[in-house]
């Protein structure tokens, strides 16, 4: 049985960009602005939260140095 390259022991794990890490959390905002669409409130609520959390990260990680 042949084991998934990544989850063998020792094998580093994929390098994410900064940027591609960005564009996934704008991703993620814009599918839970979709899903606002049919939320109930306490669901709306926790889903606006959720987004503002995102634009929050989004700057640290644009301020942040790269290394």
């Amino acid at each position: 049985m042949k084991q998934n390259p990544q989850s063998v022991p020792g094998r580093p794990k994929k390098f994410v960009s900064k940027e591609e890490m960005i564009n996934n959390t704008k991703d993620n905002m814009r599918e839970a602005e979709i899903s606002m669409e049919f939320a109930g409130e306490e669901e709306l609520e926790n889903l606006q939260e959720k987004n503002e959390r995102r634009k929050h990260q989004i700057q640290r990680m644009k301020n942040e140095p790269l290394t």
